[in-house]
């Protein structure tokens, strides 16, 4: 049985959570998981950099074989939406020029696939996440967000391997499948 290692983003230019599992057949293993930190008083440039250096780290400590991010959602406070949009995209240039295929999921999406319902509490999340992987104890909460986008991949990739043996194409996020 194949089995594919997952890095999980949760993008954030203060706190940028990541986790990683394996998935070997319908089997989840927790391998690791953490936040990498910005210093908020650094210029905006250093701070993705970071972001960008730090995610190249993981992947290259843990080796991951496929990667998922969180979608950016949209704050009351568009400046805020920017930043975390910025903070995402250097993720994703870290994960493609390391060559890792990148999936993206919305919180909904990701909520979904972890507790069952869309519009979970944070905590339930969390939560649910220690009992899929079987942890001794919480994770940080952008730990346990990156682990849950990595879960939601590891349900997901498994339906699209599917699709993908039955004929369907995949364009712009969409599948598209023959009738």
């Amino acid at each position: 049985m194949t089995r594919i290692r997952i890095l999980g983003i949760d993008p954030g230019l203060q706190s940028t959570g990541f986790g990683l599992i394996e998935k070997e057949g319908a089997r989840l293993y927790y391998l690791a998981s953490g936040c990498i930190r910005t210093d908020a008083k650094a210029e905006l440039p250093t701070r993705l950099g970071t972001v960008f250096e730090s995610v190249r780290e993981v992947i290259a400590k843990y080796a991951p074989t496929e990667a998922a991010i969180e979608e950016v959602f949209l704050n009351k406070n568009p400046w805020s939406t920017l930043l975390l949009g910025q903070a995402r995209g250097v993720a994703i240039a870290a994960m493609t020029t390391a060559g890792l295929p990148v999936a993206e999921y919305g919180t909904m999406q990701i909520k979904q696939a972890v507790v069952g319902h869309g519009r979970a509490a944070k905590t339930q999340v969390a939560h649910m996440v220690i009992r899929l992987l079987s942890l001794a104890g919480e994770p940080q909460a952008d730990a346990a967000d990156a682990l849950a986008c990595a879960i939601c991949h590891a349900h997901a990739s498994g339906t699209l391997q599917a699709l993908d043996r039955s004929g369907a194409r995949r364009r712009g996020g969409r599948v598209l499948v023959r009738a």
